[in-house]
């Protein structure tokens, strides 16, 4: 193959590449015009697992995907918590713990329904979770919490937040360990989304 193939296929399959995630992106904004709610899937992730959950949930939802990032990234020692000291352990074990985010979603007004996701830690939603929703007017929406977890139930987590923000209308969360489209396709209908 000459110089000069090799680049055209290099070019049309980027071409493509770019025309199906445009795609994909537009038919997610149909979706969620068509449903005449605009959803957003927010959500905190320190190790990628809740980040590949959100991904598929934002994709099956027709949602926009939004990470909640921390101003200062979690590293591995942050997230030893078997270590008393470690930055995850400290902020857990204060209530008045804030850890600073970066940026915010800027039109939070437009979204109906809010799926906020993340990691549960200690049995509740990570002091960070409580920063995005301090920083985000989010009465008169529906939020949806969702989880990963190694073994601690979303119930608690979301009782927790429902205590904290009572304004909030929160609905009953989802733990979402290794679950697939399919399963996210079938909540959205028991939704109806």
């Amino acid at each position: 193959m000459t110089m000069r193939l090799k680049t055209i296929v290099i070019t049309a399959v980027a071409a493509v590449m770019s025309m199906t995630s445009c795609a994909q992106q537009k038919k997610n904004e149909i979706m969620a015009e068509n449903s005449g709610n605009k959803v957003l899937v927010a959500y905190f992730s320190a190790t990628g697992t809740t980040r590949r959950v959100a991904a598929d949930l934002a994709d099956v939802m027709g949602a926009t995907l939004y990470e909640i990032t921390p101003e200062i990234p979690y590293t591995q020692a942050d997230l030893d918590w078997t270590d008393k000291n470690s930055r995850s352990t400290v902020e857990m074990k204060d209530a008045s713990s804030r850890p600073a985010i970066k940026g915010e979603v800027a039109d939070m007004d437009e979204y109906d329904t809010v799926f906020l996701g993340y990691p549960i830690w200690w049995y509740v939603a990570p002091t960070i979770i409580n920063t995005f929703v301090e920083s985000h007017d989010l009465k008169g929406k529906k939020v949806i919490c969702f989880a990963t977890s190694g073994g601690s139930p979303v119930k608690p987590c979301v009782d927790n937040l429902r205590k904290q923000y009572p304004d909030i209308d929160w609905q009953e969360g989802r733990l979402l360990n290794r679950v697939s489209k399919k399963e996210l396709q079938n909540w959205k209908k028991e939704l109806g989304l």
